[in-house]
């Protein structure tokens, strides 16, 4: 172990209570190094604003390819066919709801709990159905790697997470620098007390934020590929090798790729359970539907990998509550591309009461917030993916319809009352039903092949189908108006 003040942050990457690996050559350094970078990682330049251009690079390697432009055509068309038909099917429920609150707000409600949602269901069912994940390439030799760590109050997991990147089978160099921000409890000492060659503390005198501790690693690195990780993440086998395979693999605009983030204390509490669906099914199959379509709209800090070129480029991490998917758009707003490593697996502690849960939440939607206000323009951005950016946009009013409207219709649709909820909601249920089925197929077959089983959870699927909205959403709102209003930011639960 090292740290800041005194020993140098450069040392030898031999480590120490790991299992051996086989040895590797030497990555390149300088000229070489720059040299070979470059031609992975060409810089962007003026083409790159018609990034659009990138999805006619071939992603699969099936004899029968169909080009991404053409699975997006084909996703937008079944999934438009699909609203045309929910409208026709919803007009003498918009008729009967407009005769008690008028036509726009009824226009609203019904739009904002059915129809724009089922349109959102119908383009992921069809892109899940269509994506084929392209193989990655042989790599003789992989790049050397900078892991950051921000820590604050970490000392229950810091030890676990070193741990299982000391267990990692990468066959490169790395480091890995542990920026404890503050911490007033042991974080800084468990760190100061392993013996990992490869591992380096810093300590920051007050704490600052996950952004400032993040940028502090970042100055102290010695390599041109970064990887952000979280201190209570705890990568599975193969994580870093497969997260950095894939980053080399990816069309060459790509600048960061997300990890796959999965729920390690799933058995915790009724809340983890819940969770663990909602990381399995929902998260990881959106992730998967945006990089087919060349921009993943979030390369979380709990597990990514990030080009330091583009990072410098981008200004690092900015000071705000959602400094991961405000980077992640502003790589996006440069026309860059940002993957995602389906089979890079990382377990994370999630939020195991219910008020940590709805902080969590109100802080990822302040962070989409702080995005639209920091990258506006991102919206005009000329590529297949800015129709998930759009998406983002349309969220405030679907969360905000579901809370008003469709929470109340349920309680009046127990005495009889169905304005809101009734017998025509039933009619979603089919496509709920599609969604979750392709969702846990698509992510089933990643499990196996990772040689991971998906656990029975029967308790958690039904809180996450029938209870999960009802507290997610409405926290989604409070984070908005949060954000909007300008309240107190803190770093809080991640």
């Amino acid at each position: 172990m090292s740290n800041d003040i005194s020993k140098d942050l450069r040392e030898s990457t031999a480590r120490k209570e790991a299992p051996p690996i086989e040895p590797q050559p030497l990555p390149a350094q300088g000229a070489a190094a720059a040299g070979a970078r470059d031609a992975i990682r060409p810089l962007a330049d003026a083409t790159y604003d018609r990034i659009v251009a990138s999805g006619d690079i071939r992603t699969s390697n099936s004899p029968l390819y169909v080009g991404v432009r053409l699975k997006f055509a084909v996703a937008l068309a079944a999934s438009a066919g699909w609203f045309a038909l929910s409208v026709w099917v919803a007009l003498p429920w918009i008729t009967e709801l407009s005769g008690l609150v008028g036509r726009a707000l009824a226009l609203m409600i019904v739009g904002g709990i059915a129809l724009v949602p089922g349109f959102m269901n119908a383009f992921l069912i069809m892109s899940l159905m269509l994506d084929r994940r392209p193989s990655r390439r042989d790599v003789d030799r992989y790049p050397a790697v900078s892991i950051l760590i921000a820590a604050y109050n970490e000392e229950a997991s810091i030890a676990d997470t070193l741990r299982s990147i000391a267990h990692q089978n990468y066959p490169g160099e790395f480091e890995v620098f542990v920026i404890d921000d503050g911490s007033r409890d042991r974080t800084a000492a468990i760190v100061g007390a392993l013996e990992y060659e490869w591992l380096h503390l810093i300590c920051q005198p007050v704490n600052a934020g996950k952004s400032a501790a993040l940028n502090r690693g970042l100055r102290e690195a010695s390599n041109d590929i970064i990887v952000t990780l979280d201190g209570d993440s705890y990568l599975y086998r193969d994580a870093l090798r497969n997260l950095v395979g894939r980053y080399l693999s990816d069309p060459p605009n790509t600048r960061a790729v997300a990890g796959t983030m999965l729920v390690r204390n799933s058995r915790r509490s009724w809340v983890t359970k819940a969770q663990e669906w909602d990381y399995f099914h929902g998260i990881a199959a959106i992730k998967r539907v945006q990089s087919l379509y060349q921009g993943t709209l979030v390369a979380q800090g709990a597990f990514s990998i990030y080009d330091r070129a583009a990072l410098k480029e981008a200004g690092g991490w900015a000071d705000c509550v959602g400094e991961d998917i405000v980077l992640t758009w502003a790589l996006l707003g440069r026309g860059y591309r940002v993957g995602h490593a389906e089979d890079a697996c990382c377990f994370t502690n999630a939020p195991d009461t219910l008020r940590q849960f709805i902080r969590q939440r109100q802080r990822w939607a302040r962070g989409m917030i702080e995005a639209f206000r920091t990258f506006p323009r991102i919206l005009l951005k000329r590529r297949l993916s800015t129709l998930f950016v759009w998406w983002n946009l349309l969220f405030p009013w679907l969360d905000l319809a579901y809370t008003l409207f469709f929470i109340p219709g349920m309680v009046l649709a127990l005495f009889g009352v169905y304005w809101v909820a009734g017998p025509m909601t039933l009619a979603l249920l089919p496509m709920a039903l599609l969604v979750n089925y392709v969702m846990y197929h698509v992510g089933s077959q990643m499990f196996a092949h990772n040689g991971l089983r998906v656990r029975r959870n029967v308790g958690g699927f039904l809180v996450y189908a029938f209870v999960y909205s009802l507290i997610l959403q409405p926290a989604c709102v409070a984070g908005y108006f949060s954000e909007i209003l300008g309240l107190r930011k803190s770093w809080g639960t991640k």
